[in-house]
């Protein structure tokens, strides 16, 4: 594989490689501890259900890529993708900072600011990319690029949770979201350290005639989206989709879903077929999401409370310097009042229901496995489970990069959109590792062996190499030069519906009494969504060979 510093590919992917990389620190800080930190009822945290805290998450991460949306849009238009990426890294700081601070003011604002932020942040760090990437040398190369740039928003995935554990386990919740802030800021800052190497890249398209003017965008989709969520959030009674939140989230994304119909409608006939391929795409890639982002809240959960995460002795002390372990003992304390399979009782305001009693740890674990009074298990902590996806995809991305230059060399790698759909296929066999750690298990009556959630995430990876970087490479191939980055919002809308989806699958896990059957349908999902790449695969192929040489 090329490294960011050599010289095949543009000097500009060295900054935005690691401006991405410490980007993605704080946000994978933030990300890994969230639900955590909202289900604690003993350390400082929010004592939520594990319901209430999937349905936020999910809610938060779907609007989180949202908002690239507009963001891309004002890129595009107006602010160009510089300053964009700015102000969007500077919000976002300020938002894992704010969720240090107590109270639900804080807690809500902070969320926004660094929902703000993604949007001006995300897109358009993307699209610059590929605009370093335009000129015919750097073409053939443009894959591998955003293969290397996905590998640094992974560096800084895998690093943040060790570094989440040791603030969080010594100093508390409130420095974890600090020191994420902190990663936020110097991102920024390397970002600009190498303003020279892109900026003839930030170049703002032209407005063609058929286009829509930024006015009538905000008053045909965006205020329209926005009344929409109001409606569904406040004056539909009871819920159609399940909570408050996820009724507002669909009916506010489908306008901005019928404008990126509208795009495809009203496009000329040059540019109607590459755009109806990435809206296809969009639709087919939301399931994947909607599995792939539950890292964060169904297998937390299955970490959390189903995975044996003793540490062995020849490895508690180094852990324990580096601040990842997590102690339990026998002595009772105020605990959450779980039932057997760990589901919770909430007050009138919504708070979980505590009670005198040992660690949950202990509830599924075998009493003659229980540490002697007044010594203590060290456990792993939770988060540290989410540094392993991010470490596969630091080790496995020279792998796949090497073996498709392989197969391009002897003229048999496949095209973009059969790279997409096997990766929608390896990613239902990793639900199917799950069904087996939970007959492993016993149905969560015993504790599993942590090498399940490895092997799920090893497999998960492998299909997210498939599909991810595969989907940025294609946008900035088929998109029309003027909407690049608004079509690169578009995968990130396609992203934030399946977020959505990752909470609302996430948020009925305590109405599975059997947790195998709710793998099972994350894995039935998943392949219906590669059967419908399958079948378009014939047309989106020939779409792929005629545009992708712009």
């Amino acid at each position: 594989m090329t490294s960011p510093s050599n010289p095949k590919h543009p000097k500009g992917l060295y900054f935005l490689f690691f401006s991405e990389m410490w980007e993605r620190f704080g946000y994978y800080l933030m990300i890994g501890i969230f639900f955590l930190y909202m289900i604690d009822a003993q350390r400082g945290g929010l004592a939520l259900d594990k319901g209430l805290a999937s349905d936020i998450f999910g809610t938060f991460i779907a609007f989180v890529y949202l908002t690239p949306f507009i963001g891309g849009l004002l890129a595009d238009r107006v602010l160009g993708y510089r300053l964009s990426i700015t102000v969007g890294g500077i919000l976002m700081g300020l938002g894992y900072c704010g969720l240090a601070l107590k109270g639900d003011l804080a807690f809500y604002v902070s969320l926004g600011l660094i929902i703000v932020g993604n949007g001006f942040f995300k897109p358009n760090i993307s699209t610059l990319l590929g605009n370093i990437y335009s000129q015919e040398k750097y073409r053939p190369l443009k894959d591998t690029g955003y293969n290397i740039f996905y590998m640094g928003i992974n560096v800084g995935a895998f690093i943040c949770n060790f570094v989440a554990a040791y603030m969080r386990n010594n100093f508390g919740w409130g420095y974890a979201f600090i020191t994420a802030g902190i990663g936020m800021f110097v991102g920024v800052i390397i970002f600009w350290l190498g303003n020279r190497h892109y900026q003839g890249a930030d170049v703002r398209k032209p407005v063609q005639p058929n286009d829509m003017p930024i006015s009538r965008i905000m008053g045909i989709v965006m205020l329209p989206a926005f009344l929409a969520g109001l409606a569904g959030w406040l004056l539909i009674p009871g819920n159609v989709f399940g909570s408050d939140s996820t009724d507002a989230f669909i009916f506010g994304a489908l306008p901005i879903v019928f404008y990126y119909i509208s795009l495809w409608v009203r496009a000329s006939a040059t540019d109607k077929k590459p755009i109806a391929a990435l809206l296809a795409i969009f639709a087919v890639v939301v399931v994947f999401w909607a599995i792939f982002k539950q890292n964060g809240t169904a297998l937390t959960t299955w970490a959390e409370y189903y995975t044996d995460r003793e540490l062995p002795a020849s490895v508690e002390k180094p852990a324990q310097t580096l601040g990842m372990v997590q102690r339990v003992g026998t002595e009772e304390k105020t605990v959450p009042a779980y039932d057997s399979m760990f589901r919770t009782q909430t007050d009138a305001a919504g708070k979980v229901i505590t009670k005198q009693g040992v660690e949950p740890y202990l509830n599924n674990l075998n009493r003659a496995e229980w540490p002697v009074s007044g010594q203590q298990l060290s456990l792993i902590s939770t988060e540290i489970f989410q540094s392993i996806n991010p470490f596969f995809v630091v080790i496995l991305t020279p792998v796949v990069v090497s073996f498709f230059g392989f197969l391009r060399r002897r003229g048999k790698e496949p095209s973009t959109p059969a790279k997409i759909g096997w990766g929608l296929f390896i990613t239902a066999l990793s639900t199917l590792v799950m069904v087996g750690a939970v007959y492993a298990g016993d149905n969560g009556a015993d504790k599993s062996s942590g090498w399940w959630l490895v092997g799920t995430y090893a497999v998960v990876t492998v299909g997210e190499l498939f599909l991810s970087p595969m989907g940025l490479s294609l946008v900035s191939k088929l998109s029309p030069p003027r909407l690049t980055a608004l079509m690169m919002g578009g995968w990130f809308l396609a992203t934030s519906i399946g977020n959505k989806l990752s909470g609302v699958l996430a948020s009925m896990w305590d109405t599975y009494d059997h947790k195998a059957n709710f793998f099972y349908v994350n894995c039935g999902l998943t392949l219906v969504a590669a059967l419908a790449i399958l079948l378009m695969m014939r047309w989106l192929r020939e779409i792929v060979q005629q545009y992708s040489e712009k």
